[in-house]
């Protein structure tokens, strides 16, 4: 049995005409840059989100420089990210001008939380950034209560929710990628800044267009950064099944769970009131590397996620001078496993994937 760890095609098919007939009215229309179609999307993410602002930017990394910008992050000041993360969060804080402090994660949640941020506060914080890691929320309102503003990097959370709140309305601000593989992604790269921070969002329109409101008078060294008309279209027509996707990859989970996964791996622990929107199912073994290894021989594709976490990245060396451990981060990047999910996982194929690591251990 082949198993895709990312299986876009499926619940795109049915949509690809209406996605061809939308594309086909913007090219009719000749409008491609910061046209009708972003202003809709921006609108109709926005009140999906429950914000008053959607900025669409060009991309995820964009959309994190240019949000801690807005949040009032200054060159020299430092802001607080997990290390346990794609590169891109970090790399995204220093194009802001800032020094990323590297903290440690959850080991259940993989998630920053209060105690590992406090940790490396000092006198220089400006900001925190939360990453809703693999699409489960972070705990952003017990970060806010800190007193510093945070940034909740929700590129993987597109559908999540955190009590009766969705993934992007937590922070002072939300960042998202569109990418192809993400939950709600474009065909292309495109991403977003949300927030109900009037003054925030203004600056982040700003910043998006060369730091210019008006293109003749530029107020700030800005970016060129803006999703595109043809992306807003798609994300247009795909946005209202978000939510759906979003319930079938937790059934997705669920069947892991009743086929018996955790009997062979440690599977992640989900709080109540939390419905994560699993952008990656990832699973912990410390033989994670073999069941890999013994899943891709079967047809089935796993991966592991960020082996060398972010503070240890090459062009982070100058950032991690005198730093404490981090050990739920080390392990957790040594251990861990990404398994098949989408919002076509049924029963059946959770069953196979759960023999399948049977059979991958017992050898």
């Amino acid at each position: 049995m082949a198993v895709a760890l990312f299986d876009t095609e499926t619940p795109l098919a049915p949509l690809l005409p209406a996605i061809i007939a939308r594309i086909a009215e913007v090219v009719q229309r000749g409008r491609y840059i910061l046209g009708p179609e972003v202003q809709a999307f921006e609108r109709e993410f926005a009140s999906y989100l429950g914000v008053r602002h959607v900025v669409g930017v060009g991309n995820g990394t964009d959309a994190i420089t240019i949000a801690l910008r807005a949040l009032g992050v200054r060159p020299g000041d430092e802001v607080v990210v997990p290390s346990f993360t794609f590169y891109a969060t970090a790399e995204a804080t220093v194009n802001a001008g800032a020094r990323p402090v590297f903290c440690d994660v959850d080991q259940e949640t993989r998630n920053v939380t209060v105690d590992t941020v406090r940790a490396v506060l000092t006198p220089r914080t400006r900001a925190v950034v939360a990453v809703d890691l693999f699409g489960f929320p972070a705990p952003v309102m017990e970060l806010r209560e800190i007193g510093l503003p945070v940034l909740e990097d929700a590129a993987q959370a597109a559908g999540a929710r955190r009590g009766e709140r969705r993934a992007g309305s937590l922070g002072h601000a939300a960042t998202f990628s569109f990418y192809p593989s993400k939950n709600l992604g474009c065909f292309g790269d495109g991403g977003a800044i949300a927030t109900s921070d009037d003054d925030v969002a203004e600056l982040a329109r700003t910043l998006r267009f060369h730091g210019s409101r008006d293109k003749r008078t530029f107020e700030h060294v800005g970016y060129n950064s803006r999703l595109d008309e043809v992306q807003a279209a798609i994300l247009r027509v795909l946005l209202p099944h978000l939510d759906g996707w979003s319930e079938g990859r937790r059934a997705g989970a669920r069947a892991y769970v009743e086929a018996g996964l955790g009997q062979y791996l440690s599977v992640p622990v989900v709080p109540d009131g939390v419905q994560p929107a699993w952008h990656l199912y990832l699973v912990t073994q410390p033989r994670a590397d073999e069941l890999i290894a013994a899943l891709s021989a079967s047809g089935i594709e796993a991966r592991g996620y960020y082996r060398m976490p972010v503070h240890k990245q090459p062009a982070m060396a100058p950032y991690v001078r005198d730093m404490p451990r981090l050990p739920a981060t080390d392990e957790l990047a040594a251990t861990n496993l990404a398994l098949p999910i989408s919002p076509v996982l049924g029963p059946a194929q959770a069953r196979e994937i759960v023999r399948a690591v049977a059979a991958g251990l017992a050898r």
